[in-house]
């Protein structure tokens, strides 16, 4: 297996020699430069023309978020984050995301820590992944690509759950900012994402849809016309009692995932009374598929969309629901929120 190229950016000559020790410590990895800032970056971009880069986001002269939209912009590769565990750290890594960046990496504590061997593992996987995901172009949806309203007095009984992971922030954009501002039906969304950051996507997709979208948040009710995304360490569920109600869990992980997209689609099988239809978009792995086999199994109707894989970041999770046999439905990115109206307004 080829090796693949990484440029390390950050401020800090600890943290640059740290995290360059872990990376070459993996066989299919090595560093071919640092950069120092955002500046140095893209220098250094141009020059070596890594296959990876991860970039700080608190810089002198240039931060990462903007050196980062420049290379997407003239050099369009891989970009890992690393991000600060502060709400302002939160918020600028969800705008990276927004910007092109693949994935982020949560530091420990602060800029300089030597609790970053802690993350070794992560940091190694995370730009293995990133080196072998889809570099995304850049999405924004314009006013005449919506969905144009469709006025009911009828109630929705439908219920759309959504499931995503590597690249799922873009992908919510796309598919949130595109729904019409009186869409119908709940939908409730588990993007795996650590503690900390799934409030600032949530408010950031609130600021950016027509539908109102927060963070879920354990007794509340379910309402229409909301997107309700799975705080970051908590499994989401629903219980009927009589009215759809949010339940978070503190549970164990499910094949290293908390939130879980199996245990939100596990939740779904007593709902006996609604249209259910489940989105799987871009991801690694095949978290959605086991609960969506027992859904399908409980309740026949529902209607399951996977995202096809030309426009995934990481066709893992959709491919998993592809090859099983469960899609109904096999949609670009552009087309799902779409294919959601349609499998809703019945």
């Amino acid at each position: 297996m080829e090796k693949q190229s990484v440029l390390i950016v950050d401020d800090s000559a600890f943290m640059r020699k740290m995290i360059h020790e872990m990376i070459e410590e993996d066989p299919r990895l090595y560093v071919i430069a640092t950069a120092r800032n955002g500046e140095d970056a893209l220098l250094k971009v141009e020059k070596f023309d890594p296959d990876v880069v991860t970039m700080d986001i608190e810089m002198p002269k240039m931060d990462g978020i903007r050196a980062l939209e420049i290379i997407m912009e003239k050099y369009p590769r891989p970009v890992v984050m690393l991000s600060s565990l502060t709400q302002n750290g939160a918020e600028n890594t969800v705008q990276a995301l927004s910007a092109g960046a693949v994935d982020f990496i949560p530091k420990p504590s602060g800029s300089i820590s030597l609790d970053i061997n802690n993350i070794k593992k992560q940091i190694v996987q995370k730009v293995i992944t990133a080196s072998k995901a889809k570099v995304p172009k850049m999405i924004g949806t314009a006013r005449d690509e919506r969905i144009p309203t469709v006025t009911t007095n009828k109630p929705s009984r439908s219920l759309i759950a959504i499931g995503t992971s590597t690249g799922g922030p873009r992908a919510l954009q796309e598919v949130l900012t595109s729904l019409p501002i009186d869409f119908p039906s709940p939908i409730l969304i588990v993007q795996h994402m650590p503690p900390g950051f799934t409030k600032s996507l949530a408010d950031r997709l609130n600021k950016l849809a027509q539908i109102h979208v927060k963070e879920a948040e354990h007794g509340e009710r379910i309402l229409e016309g909301t997107a309700y995304i799975a705080p970051g360490g908590y499994h989401l569920s629903v219980k009927e009692s009589p009215e759809l109600t949010i339940v978070l869990s503190e549970n164990e992980e499910i094949f290293g995932h908390r939130p879980s997209v199996n245990y939100l689609f596990d939740s779904l099988t007593s709902l006996i009374s609604h249209h259910l239809v489940t989105v799987v978009m871009t991801g690694m792995g095949a978290d959605g598929t086991e609960g969506l086999i027992r859904l399908k199994k409980a309740l026949p109707g529902t209607h399951s969309i996977a995202e096809a894989e030309e426009s995934c970041i990481v066709y893992g999770m959709p491919k998993s629901v592809v090859v099983s046999g469960l899609a109904d439905e096999v949609l670009t990115l552009k087309d799902i929120a779409r294919g959601i109206h349609k499998a809703t307004i019945r």
